[in-house]
């Protein structure tokens, strides 16, 4: 973890008696992308249409079905107008949104307005739990280039929102980092005993991914790890021990993950996450949403000062920080689990190899001491479905496998700023195939 760090400079909250709300169902536009006012609360997330095509802006053009790994949108009629017939086969990573070149599909679910009112609440201690990947979409929306890192001014911009405390997604990073290199080292470990876990073992902390391993390959559910997401951690941590670090009562806590995926809100509502006593997290929007709120604020993003998170759950490595790479989360788990397993410090902790951003990225690790270490980085649905098939027919060498559902990781999750060459023009079809930005969000 980070040692000493300078004192952040005094940022105020503005006045946020300005705004107002909208009625429940209604639609808004929020930076390019239609979000219905919803804020669900003990709904099974299963019967929710988290994304979904408005038929009257649909062109047939099909992209969304290129994108989509699981079939959940299909033609309706005749005219090919497309639809998510099922939410329960819809993963909810939003990649049909952020490439349908018309602008045809929306959210489903959105806080916003019921965030604006605890903010305004003074009995209400709102915490904001921003992930890793946020700060490299954030400035887009305030004319950055695309990649920007904005990690400081989204501090900034979430304390003038009013937000009591800053405990960032990273800090649980870290620690979903020693949890899930902890349970590889133990699952490696314990191979030809009794009542071993299987190998490989694959990630858990994309909720696109879980859903799916869930709905399409449940019988692999053993080598799924037993490790929470980052979000699902910083939740209960936030009103357990955070409320006793800060003297708060966690009923009085309101939890704010801020992501930059759709499919996160699918995770917040999940009935199991209430380890806390209390719902873990409260409410989940995505990077658009928040450019959003610090628009509707008044608040000039660009000439906020960079300030920290704030203590007790904001500090961080740089681990933490890549996670929001495809490959990120391999890479740091990797470096716990080669110096315990070799019990030697590495000279250089980059182990890029793992890095992918799309496709299927596979490599052997050497160990000093223990022996080589098989490890996979897959990038979409369909690529995974490959890993799962052969992880089901007993063929897979690995023991390690890291999925993320969208394209590139978490910087390219559905919830993060559109392209804007994706939007209108004659060749707009042809665009939204061909000028994507996978490559262009990397962390250092």
């Amino acid at each position: 973890m980070s040692g000493c760090r300078a004192k952040s400079p005094p940022v105020s909250p503005v006045n946020l008696s300005h705004i107002i709300t909208d009625k429940e169902g209604t639609m808004r536009k929020i930076e390019g992308v239609f979000y219905q006012n919803n804020a669900p609360k003990g709904i099974d997330p299963d019967s929710i249409f988290f994304v979904q095509v408005d038929a009257t802006k649909c062109q047939a053009c099909g992209t969304c079905d290129e994108v989509c790994g699981t079939g959940a949108i299909q033609s309706i009629n005749d005219e090919g107008i497309r639809q998510v017939v099922d939410p329960a086969a819809c993963m909810n990573c939003g990649q049909c949104l952020i490439s349908c070149p018309y602008g045809a599909i929306y959210e489903g679910v959105s806080y916003i307005d019921e965030i604006f009112e605890k903010l305004r609440d003074p009995e209400t201690i709102v915490v904001s739990m921003p992930a890793p990947a946020v700060r490299y979409g954030l400035g887009e929306c305030f004319g950055a280039s695309t990649g920007s890192y904005v990690g400081g001014q989204m501090h900034a911009a979430l304390k003038k929102l009013g937000f009591d405390y800053i405990w960032d997604n990273e800090f649980t990073a870290d620690v979903t980092i020693m949890e899930e290199g902890t349970e590889l080292i133990q699952r490696v470990k314990e191979q030809g005993k009794p009542d071993a876990r299987p190998l490989p073992q694959f990630t858990s902390c994309c909720p696109g991914w879980v859903k799916f391993a869930e709905t399409f390959y449940p019988d692999l559910t053993p080598n799924l790890s037993s490790c929470k997401s980052p979000i699902g951690m910083l939740g209960p941590l936030a009103k357990t021990y955070g409320a006793h670090e800060t003297k708060t009562e966690g009923r009085k806590m309101y939890t704010v993950s801020i992501m930059p995926c759709i499919a996160k809100k699918y995770e917040g509502l999940r009935p199991e996450l209430a380890d806390s006593g209390f719902r873990d997290i409260d409410a989940t929007i995505n990077t658009r949403e928040l450019a959003y709120m610090i628009k509707k604020a008044g608040i000039d993003f660009n000439s906020l000062p960079s300030i920290q998170p704030d203590p007790a759950l904001g500090a961080s490595t740089g681990a933490a920080t890549i996670f929001g790479n495809s490959g990120g989360v391999m890479e740091a788990a990797l470096r716990l689990a080669y110096e315990v397993l070799s019990g030697k410090k590495l000279g250089d902790p980059s182990i890029k190899v793992v890095r992918t951003h799309e496709g299927i990225n596979a490599a052997d690790v050497n160990v000093p001491g223990f022996g080589v270490v098989k490890v996979a980085v897959v990038s979409g649905l369909t690529n995974a479905a490959k890993l799962c098939d052969e992880v089901r027919a007993g063929k897979s060498p690995y023991h390690f496998i890291e999925v993320m559902t969208c394209p590139g990781g978490c910087v390219n999750g559905g919830g993060q700023p559109l392209d804007p060459d994706v939007q209108a023009s004659l060749f707009r079809g042809t665009i939204a195939r061909i000028n994507r930005r996978f490559s262009a969000r990397t962390v250092a």
